[in-house]
């Protein structure tokens, strides 16, 4: 039945997101999803929204939440941009800042995303390799280019910049558009969103789905001086001026406002993530440094489909990528540290 489909259909090749699988006794760390439940407040905040109240629809402008993002940051409502998760806030990204004459730039090993959305709104891309050690080094976006989008801490390398590598991009290209992706910035990675009132090229995208354990709710954000805001409002606004309900923004202002929550358990994940980083070398496994909230590692002896598919079986699940440069890369989740222990002990078993 393709043939009804549209020309730019035939062309496309589609993001493959992480398995959601019905195992039975699963220890899933193949998404990048937070181990721990949602804050308490949060629960009870969406709780609390369950009324009469849902048939009407909700605010489309998110006020309360971006207001209290942008107090958070000292910056204005005005330049906080709410979308359905991160993913939506990025496509809206792409279609309103980022398809220009030049190429848009971003690293080769990344969010793979990234191409799909050029893909569909036909944006010409050019990929800047990382080193052998899986490092971005800005001097070599230092070409001509439309725009640059940039993950820190980089996915799925799990490698972050420090902020003065983040602002000398900014700097070097005052009449492009760079895009900070900060999925994963709270687990030890410096954000560029200080940056923000120094330079209109600048937006910062950020998330709650890992460090404030909301993924179901799909909830992401945008910071930026107001004319890429304001872009960002007219695609969406073309699109669907409802992103949010009234229970996602409910748990979501509750949950940002959850200080204690949010500290506590990203010092959790953080500790975790050290705890299982030596483990890892323990058993030989090449471990790149991570400010994320997963683990990118390899080992010298053993593919990384093979150990892929004997954790499957184990009801393990980690994150491979057949993908040139790191197939022998597993992506790990932090877990609990009992499940970081059950990993462990299958790679033991598996590696022998």
């Amino acid at each position: 039945m393709s043939r009804f489909w549209s020309p730019i259909v035939h062309a496309l090749t589609p993001y493959v997101a992480g398995e959601q699988s019905t195992l039975r006794d699963l220890v899933k760390l193949n998404t990048n999803e937070n181990p721990y439940g949602p804050s308490p407040r949060a629960l009870a905040a969406i709780s609390n929204e369950v009324t009469d109240s849902l048939r009407l629809y909700p605010d489309p402008t998110a006020f309360q939440l971006r207001a209290a993002i942008a107090e958070s940051h000292g910056v204005n409502p005005d330049q906080v941009f709410i979308g359905n998760g991160s993913d939506e806030v990025l496509a809206h990204t792409f279609q309103a800042l980022l398809k220009h004459d030049a190429p848009l730039l971003f690293p080769d090993v990344t969010y793979s995303f990234y191409p799909t959305y050029c893909r569909l709104y036909g944006i010409e891309f050019r990929e800047v390799p990382l080193d052998d050690a899986m490092t971005v080094h800005v001097s070599d976006y230092r070409q001509p280019c439309g725009a640059i989008i940039l993950p820190n801490p980089n996915a799925p390398t799990s490698c972050a910049l420090p902020l003065s590598d983040i602002e000398t991009l900014v700097a070097d290209h005052p009449d492009q558009v760079v895009v900070i992706d900060e999925a994963y910035v709270d687990f030890g990675a410096q954000s560029a969103v200080p940056l923000v009132k120094l330079y209109p090229n600048l937006l910062v995208t950020q998330t709650f789905s890992k460090s404030r354990a909301l993924a179901g709710l799909r909830i992401g954000f945008a910071i930026g001086q107001r004319p890429l805001i304001e872009a960002l409002e007219r695609v969406k606004d073309s699109f669907n001026s409802y992103p949010l309900d009234r229970l996602a923004l409910a748990g979501a202002i509750a949950a940002w406002e959850d200080h204690v929550w949010f500290e506590e358990h990203c010092r959790l994940i953080t500790a975790s993530r050290e705890r299982l980083s030596a483990s890892l070398r323990d058993l030989g496994f090449q471990v790149l440094p991570s400010l994320a909230n997963f683990v990118f590692a390899a080992h010298p002896a053993q593919s990384g489909a093979h150990l892929a598919a004997q954790l499957k079986s184990r009801a393990i699940l980690v994150r491979h990528f057949p993908k040139a440069r790191i197939h022998d890369y597993l992506r790990i989740t932090i877990g609990t540290d009992a499940e970081c222990d059950r990993l462990v002990m299958a790679l033991r078993e598996i590696i022998g």
